[in-house]
């Protein structure tokens, strides 16, 4: 402690000299670490300069004066193609080619020979993936329908068979109706694998003939198959379970079991007049 005396001059001397004195022991003892946070504050402030906050750098969105058309967002060069997405067969890729019209087409072709390893793969997938709705037989009846799930498409009714098989990869791309696309779980071969075991569904309950059998091959009927296993309801209609939704009655022109009209064998067409049509020449009533 510094005791200071006011006694004249001899009192101010005195002052005088024990003051810096006593600063210099206290630099002596305790003063280093001001000093050192002291440079350290001079070293940030020195290294948060303002071209840290404002970098020259493109915001997306933003104007841009470095290019003539004053956009930051530059556009890809022409014919550019992401990693992984070099799709040169659009019709393996997307199950559609550009018709005669200019509007998309379905082909009833398959972008690859099918084998019997091919079929065995949409066998498997299908299981996976298409008989919860459409059961294993394809008829709609899946097991999520018994717990009020909106019944499936029938794959055997007649709409279903006129279908070209480039039609299921579309759907299962894309979705269809209530139904989910598909195109995160399956990739674009295994599409195309479930599409060809759909047709040879289709081929051994509703649509093959004799012509379609290779020569020397056995065809057993799917009733004496389903009395040797001890189920012979799998080989009779089914039935709507009581708990599915929309439970229509069978449609004939949709095969059975029957399904909610949403794709009719014969949709009605009506076309609203849009201006008063000359005497003589007025629509008939609609039903």
């Amino acid at each position: 402690m510094i005791h200071l005396r006011k006694q004249g001059s001899k009192g101010a001397r005195e002052q005088e000299s024990r003051v810096p004195l006593a600063f210099a022991a206290s630099s002596r003892k305790g003063g280093r670490p001001v000093v050192f946070a002291a440079l350290s504050c001079i070293l940030l402030i020195a290294g948060c300069r303002q071209d840290m906050q404002n970098q020259p750098k493109m915001i997306p969105q933003r104007e841009s004066d470095f290019f003539a058309d004053h956009r930051s967002a530059r556009p890809q060069v022409e014919a550019t193609v992401a990693r992984g997405q070099q799709n040169e067969d659009s019709y393996f890729y997307t199950g559609v080619v550009q018709g005669a019209n200019g509007y998309r087409e379905e082909r009833d072709e398959m972008p690859f020979p099918v084998n019997m390893e091919v079929l065995k793969r949409g066998q498997e997938r299908f299981n996976v993936y298409c008989t919860p709705c459409h059961s294993r037989v394809g008829n709609g009846l899946g097991e999520i329908v018994d717990r009020g799930y909106k019944p499936a498409a029938n794959l055997m009714d007649q709409v279903r068979l006129a279908q070209p098989i480039s039609h299921y990869f579309y759907v299962m791309t894309h979705g269809y109706g209530s139904m989910p696309d598909y195109s995160a779980q399956l990739a674009p071969v295994d599409r195309w694998a479930v599409a060809a075991y759909i047709r040879a569904l289709q081929l051994s309950q509703a649509k093959g003939t004799s012509a379609d059998v290779p020569a020397g091959a056995q065809v057993r009927n799917l009733s004496s198959v389903a009395e040797e296993e001890g189920h012979p309801e799998y080989a009779q209609p089914w039935a709507l379970p009581a708990t599915a939704v929309q439970a229509y009655k069978p449609i004939s022109s949709e095969g059975t079991p029957g399904m909610a009209p949403a794709n009719p064998a014969d949709p009605a067409i009506k076309i609203p007049v849009t201006k008063p049509a000359p005497e003589g020449q007025k629509p008939a009533a609609q039903k």
